[in-house]
């Protein structure tokens, strides 16, 4: 990562160069970005891009502004080429952000009481990216008959849209409750803008932060790797040959969590010793894995869905209920859990070389190159 100098610098060149590294930004070419002399700079501006932080930074840096009209972006571009001090532009992405957590800060203890108030954890079959798309193929492109349209929109639809706004809801107040852990931290720097692709810098280093879990597909990869049948396949073998009935027309997801709920609470022998077994290998798998996460993390960027792909810098967070995967959707809210391995992880990390954390991954049949890091919080 090289540092910013531009002494002797015309705005003309600069101009040049945050074309480039706007190029660079658009492409996914992160590596590109973090080997530019004006890279970091370039992020730490894009993070206070909104028009009102950037005339409040002009203020603060005594630049007098030009009338500029349109959107921030000429703005934008107008501050970059003036190569605002390091310092200046930190110490002014610091104040605000401190005035955005005291806001946040009141109303903490309320959020975190109104996130525990879910008690499930259920899209309704709808999923980010694809509400739309789940329409347009299930009901409008497949039924004829109005009245059977209207039917399904008031049975089926709505509490299916319920779910996926619960969930929605959910995801996005406790990313910003973990995101602020990490801000919170004297090592981060924030970005304060809400761009893309940047959460905020860990000693100058940008990452987006992605919270998670153990992913179903990845665990069936590992599974198949040893040989091994996929869990479902697994529980409705176990089911059929035990004369377990099962609603076979009901979901993958919601067979998968009735028979692992059976099973588990069968107090016969046999299916102990079946269920033991099943937990042991899910446990071996995931332990396999956080002491080699790299395969891991390379999955993560090489399964993105199109609509949101980027190749940016990411610092992952798998949250991981050991005793029971399909609960580790309420360690998003678990707040001391969260902070006590996020401020360890941070802490114990002050000499790291983030060249140590380059990574290639294969998308769309071409390579990128980033950097990512990866922190599983587990509860035993």
């Amino acid at each position: 990562m090289i540092e910013i100098d531009g002494k002797g610098r015309t705005d003309m060149e600069l101009g040049k160069e945050f074309i480039r590294l706007k190029n660079f930004y658009r492409d996914n070419k992160f590596d590109e970005i973090l080997n530019h002399e004006f890279g970091i700079y370039f992020l730490k501006m894009r993070s206070v891009s909104r028009k009102v932080l950037l005339e409040d930074l002009s203020e603060r840096a005594k630049i007098v502004l030009p009338t500029i009209s349109g959107r921030g972006d000429k703005l934008f571009e107008f501050l970059f080429c003036k190569n605002i001090s390091i310092n200046i532009l930190d110490e002014f992405i610091k104040n605000v952000f401190e005035q955005e957590r005291k806001i946040r800060i009141i109303n903490e203890d309320y959020l975190y009481s109104q996130l525990y108030k879910l008690r499930v954890f259920d899209w309704g079959g709808f999923y980010q990216n694809a509400v739309e798309q789940a329409i347009v193929n299930n009901y409008i492109k497949k039924i004829q008959n109005y009245d059977e349209l209207c039917n399904k929109i008031e049975d089926d639809i709505n509490p299916r849209l319920k779910g996926y706004i619960l969930c929605s809801w959910y995801n996005h107040w406790t990313s910003i409750l973990i995101e602020d852990m990490f801000k919170d931290h004297p090592d981060i720097l924030p970005a304060v803008g809400l761009i893309k692709k940047v959460d905020f810098f860990w000693k100058n280093f940008p990452f987006d932060l992605k919270v998670t879990y153990f992913p179903d597909e990845f665990m069936k990869l590992k599974r198949k790797e040893k040989g091994l049948r996929p869990e479902i396949v697994e529980l409705k073998t176990y089911a059929k040959n035990n004369d377990i009935y099962f609603d076979k027309q009901a979901s993958k997801n919601e067979i998968f969590s009735e028979l692992y709920t059976r099973i588990a609470e069968d107090t016969s022998q046999k299916s102990r010793n079946f269920f033991n077994k099943f937990v042991g290998i899910r446990k071996k798998i995931i332990q396999e894995t956080i002491h080699n996460p790299i395969s891991l993390t390379k999955w993560f960027y090489e399964n993105q869905g199109v609509r949101r792909f980027d190749a940016a810098n990411r610092f992952f967070i798998v949250l991981i209920d050991i005793n029971n995967l399909e609960e580790s959707w309420k360690l998003k809210r678990n707040k001391n859990l969260l902070k006590e391995h996020i401020d360890n992880y941070l802490n114990n990390n002050k000499s790291i070389n983030f060249n140590d954390l380059k990574l290639e991954f294969l998308w769309d049949e071409r390579i990128y190159t980033t950097y990512a890091t990866t922190l599983f919080v587990i509860k035993e």
